[in-house]
């Protein structure tokens, strides 16, 4: 996007799309993250536009048969995929989208470092022509370059970040976030997710941003998508999703929609549901310790790295939303 020029009523983030021919939408964090990606994903599909999803999986993978193992450290989940297991936000979507009549199938990654993601990721794309890929993160913590005051949970979504970012095959890599204030409640500043936002900016790997309009077919498909993985996963909902769908409702404040928020005081708000876009090359060069984590085999050696790293980096001092 360096140098370029497009009028403002063209979105970046689909002109950077335009030239591609099969598209990957990808939760880049684990747990319901592909739902973040969702109503992207359909504007591409209503355009006419192959897409393809996956998501680096919190499920239990490892009990699925062989035949949905088609290369190591990626599953093809079906609405038929582990009826027993109660949480399977992948095989929930998949079976939200075959009762729409959209293609069912959505990719899975098991948590691992590094280096197995990114060959299950080049096995992905190889498999289907990928020439875009478009990582989702439901929150802001996939932003933090590492000196920040709290980081959030990246473990999963920078692991994801470093698969792609080597993959330079793949002509464009863009990641986009939803869901800006959630990650308050692990301990990020989002006055220093502004700033990280400033700095991509300057850096020209910042895509803008657009919000999820209730009144749009593609927000109306969201909001009937997280209804329904609340009903089938009662137990454990998402709250990011949760929370970004009472957003694009027009919900305010403490919203109450799971017992898994009791205790905390929410604040929805209509931030929450803009999605902010990035070019991945962009992101990955500005996190400071990615380079650390580029030979890992196991999600505890991600986490032992970047918990290492903490202990040398002098953190930024946060600051406060000054109105």
């Amino acid at each position: 996007m360096s140098g370029m020029t497009l009028p403002l009523d063209t979105n970046p983030l689909f002109a950077r799309l335009d030239g591609a021919e099969s598209i990957l939408v990808a939760g880049a964090g684990g747990g319901f993250d592909i739902y973040s990606g969702l109503p992207l994903a359909l504007a591409l599909l209503h355009r006419g536009r192959r897409v393809h999803l996956a998501n680096l999986s919190f499920s239990s993978l490892a009990g699925l048969p062989a035949d949905s193992w088609p290369a190591p450290e990626l599953a093809v989940i079906t609405p038929e995929s582990a009826p027993h297991h109660a949480y399977f936000p992948e095989r929930t979507l998949a079976r939200w989208l075959h009762a729409h009549d959209y293609p069912s199938t959505v990719h899975a990654f098991p948590q691992t470092g590094v280096i197995p993601l990114r060959a299950a990721y080049r096995s992905l794309i190889e498999r289907h022509g990928i020439d875009a890929v478009v990582l989702v993160d439901g929150g802001t913590d996939i932003l933090m370059r590492g000196d920040e005051t709290g980081l959030g949970t990246p473990e999963e979504d920078l692991t994801s970040v470093a698969a792609l970012a080597a993959l330079d095959e793949v002509p464009t890599r863009l990641v986009v976030s939803v869901g800006f204030g959630v990650d308050a409640y692990h301990g990020v500043n989002h006055v220093q997710v502004l700033e990280n936002i400033a700095a991509l900016e300057r850096a020209s790997a910042y895509l803008g941003a657009f919000s999820i309009p209730r009144a749009s077919r593609e927000g109306a498909l969201y909001l009937d998508a997280v209804d329904h993985a609340q009903r089938e996963t009662a137990d454990h909902p998402s709250i990011v999703n949760g929370q970004v769908a009472a957003a694009v409702r027009g919900a305010f404040g403490d919203v109450r929609f799971t017992e898994r928020t009791r205790g905390s005081e929410l604040f929805v708000n209509p931030l929450m549901s803009l999605y902010f876009a990035f070019e991945l090359p962009g992101l990955a060069a500005r996190c400071l310790y990615l380079d650390l984590i580029e030979d890992t085999y196991l999600a505890r050696q991600v986490q032992s790295r970047i918990a290492q790293f903490r202990n040398t980096v002098t953190v930024r001092k946060p600051r406060a939303f000054p109105h």
